[in-house]
C-alpha cells in the first residue's frame, strides 16, 4: 500500500477487524518455524563470509594492517543499519522487511526501487556465488575435468531444492553453515594466538608487533589504498540485513531480533577486526596474496598439511550459504512486492510448505543466466557480477536508513510509537551512515578498470527502473485501491 493508504487504514482500524490482518498483505501465509538459534546463526552467517575467508588476503596486501581499521569503521556503520532495521522489525515484523517499510514510509515508488535493487543485489550475488562454488570445487583434482558451468548448475539445483522444501530446512542449513565458519575462525585464532605467544616462527618471520613496525607501519602504502578497499569491505558485510527478513518467520521476534542484532557488533570486532590484527602480527602484509586465503597462507608457512583443502571447503561452504540466503530473501521480498502489484503475479505464489516458490524461481532463473556467463566468460564472470551487486547492497542500506529517518520523525509527531530497542542519536546516525555509504560508492570511481565501469551502469539501471515503473504503476494503483477498500469496509 502507499503511505496515504496505510494512514487511512490505520485511522479506521479501531472500528474494523483490520487489526487482525497483516499490515503488509505479503506477510500472510508464512509459517513461524525459525527458532532463536536459527536467527542468531543467520546473523552470524551474514557477518562472516568469503569477504573475510578469501578477500582479506588481497586487501591485506594492498592496504596493510590498516585493513583492520577499515573493517572496524565499515562494521560500525553496518551495525547502525542493522540496528535501525531491528527497530523497524520490532515496530512491525514483516517478511517483506525493508520493502514493506519503504512502502509505509516512502510510498510505493520507494518500495518498488528498494525491492528491485535488492533483487539486483542478490541475483547478481547468486551468479557470483555459483561461479565461486565452481572455482572452489575445481581446486580438487577429481573435479577439474568437469566444466565450470556444469558445477555451477549442480550447486544451484541443490540449493534451490533445499529452499523449496521448507523454511525450517533453510534455517537448519544456515545454522550448520554458520557453525562451520565460526568453528574454523575460532580454531585459526587459537592457533594464531599460540604462535604469537610462543614466538614460533612463521615462514622465517618471528610473530609480533615488529611484523607491523618493521614493514611500513599501520599504513605501509599510505591512506588511499585503505580508502579504496572500503567499498569491498562494505560488500563483505552484505547479508546482515537478512535478520530483518527472517524475523517475519519467527514466533517471537521481539525477543530474538534484539539479541541477534546486538551480538553483531562484538562478532564483527572479534572475527573481522580480531582476525585481521592477528594476521598482521603473524606475517608482513606483503606476504599475503589475493589468490590465496590469508589463513591458508599462515598455516602453509608453519607446515600444516591439508590447510588448503580445509579452507577451500570452508569458503565453499560460505558461498553455498550466501546462495542459500539469496534465494530465501528474494523469495520473500518479491512476494511482498507482488502482493502490492510491483512484481510479477507468479512471484506471490506459495507451495504447501508455505514457501514463496515463485520469487525463488525468478531469482534462480537469473542465476541460470550466470551459468551461461560461466560458459561464455569463465575467467571474468565473478568480477563482473560482484561489482554490480555492490550497487544493490549500498542502495538497500541507504533505503533502510531513509525509512528509519521518516519513522523517527513520525514517532516525534505522535503518529507511531518507537519500541524500546532503538537506534540512538537519530537523525545524526542515519545521516552519517547515508553519507558514508554514498562516499563508498563514489570511491569506486578511483578504480578505472572495474569500479568506474560499474558506476557508469547507474544511469542504465535508473532507466530500467523508470521504464519498469511505468509498466506496473496502474496495477500498483489498482491493488492499493482494492486493499484500501477491503480495510475500510
Amino acid at each position: 500500500m502507499s503511505k496515504e493508504a496505510v494512514d487511512t487504514a490505520q485511522a479506521v482500524a479501531t472500528r474494523t477487524d483490520a487489526d487482525r490482518s497483516p499490515v503488509d498483505a505479503g506477510d500472510a501465509g508464512y509459517s513461524k518455524d525459525l527458532k532463536a538459534r536459527h536467527v542468531n546463526m543467520i546473523a552470524i552467517g551474514g557477518a562472516i563470509g568469503t569477504g573475510l575467508f578469501l578477500g582479506a588476503g588481497g586487501r591485506l596486501h594492498n592496504a596493510g594492517p590498516a585493513l583492520a581499521l577499515a573493517y572496524l569503521v565499515c562494521g560500525v556503520f553496518a551495525f547502525f543499519v542493522v540496528r535501525a532495521l531491528g527497530e523497524l522489525v520490532l515496530y512491525r515484523p514483516s517478511s517483506g522487511s525493508f520493502v514493506s517499510y519503504a512502502r509505509e514510509f516512502l510510498g510505493e515508488k520507494g518500495a518498488y526501487v528498494a525491492g528491485w535493487m535488492y533483487f539486483l543485489n542478490w541475483s547478481t550475488t547468486g551468479i557470483a556465488d555459483i561461479t565461486a562454488i565452481a572455482l572452489y570445487t575445481h581446486y580438487w583434482s577429481m573435479f577439474t575435468s568437469i566444466p565450470q558451468w556444469t558445477l555451477a548448475l549442480i550447486a544451484l539445483a541443490v540449493v534451490l531444492a533445499v529452499n523449496l522444501i521448507s523454511v525450517k530446512i533453510f534455517g537448519e542449513m544456515e545454522f550448520w553453515f554458520a557453525i562451520i565458519k565460526v568453528a574454523t575462525l575460532v580454531g585459526f585464532m587459537l592457533v594464531g594466538i599460540f604462535l604469537l605467544a610462543t614466538q614460533h616462527k612463521v615462514g622465517g618471520h618471528t610473530p609480533g608487533p615488529s611484523m607491523i613496525t618493521d614493514h611500513g607501519g599501520v599504513f605501509p602504502h599510505g591512506l588511499m589504498p585503505v580508502v579504496l578497499v572500503m567499498q569491498g569491505v562494505i560488500f563483505a558485510y552484505a547479508a546482515l540485513e537478512l535478520v530483518g527478513v527472517a524475523a517475519g518467520e519467527t514466533a517471537e521476534p521481539e525477543k530474538v531480533v534484539p539479541r541477534a542484532v546486538n551480538s553483531i557488533m562484538w562478532r564483527v570486532g572479534l572475527f573481522y577486526v580480531g582476525s585481521v590484527v592477528l594476521l598482521a602480527l603473524l606475517l608482513p602484509g606483503s606476504v599475503y596474496s589475493p589468490d590465496e586465503s590469508p589463513f591458508v597462507t599462515v598455516l602453509s608457512k608453519i607446515g600444516v598439511s591439508g590447510a588448503g583443502d580445509v579452507m577451500n571447503l570452508v569458503v565453499l561452504t560460505a558461498a553455498m550459504s550466501s546462495l542459500n540466503s539469496g534465494l530465501y530473501s528474494t523469495g520473500r521480498i518479491l512476494r511482498s512486492m507482488a502482493m502490492a502489484g510491483s512484481a510479477p503475479k507468479f512471484t506471490a505464489r506459495m507451495n504447501r510448505s508455505q514457501v514463496p516458490y515463485g520469487g525463488i524461481l525468478l531469482t534462480c532463473a537469473v542465476c541460470v543466466l550466470g551459468v551461461g556467463l560461466n560458459y561464455l566468460m569463465p575467467a571474468q564472470a565473478f568480477e563482473i557480477v560482484l561489482n554490480v551487486a555492490s550497487l544493490g547492497i549500498i542502495s538497500t542500506w541507504v533505503i533502510i536508513m531513509l525509512c528509519h529517518l521518516i519513522f523517527v520523525r513520525r514517532a516525534k509527531a505522535g503518529l507511531v510509537e518507537r519500541p524500546s530497542f532503538r537506534l540512538r542519536f537519530s537523525p545524526a546516525t542515519e545521516i552519517a551512515t547515508i553519507a558514508f555509504l554514498l562516499a563508498c560508492l563514489g570511491m569506486m570511481w578511483n578504480d578505472p578498470e572495474v569500479g568506474r565501469k560499474t558506476l557508469l551502469l547507474i544511469p542504465v539501471i535508473a532507466a530500467l527502473l523508470v521504464t519498469g515503473w511505468f509498466g506496473v504503476r496502474r496495477r500498483v494503483s489498482r491493488t492499493t485501491d482494492n486493499e484500501l477498500t477491503r480495510l475500510t469496509k
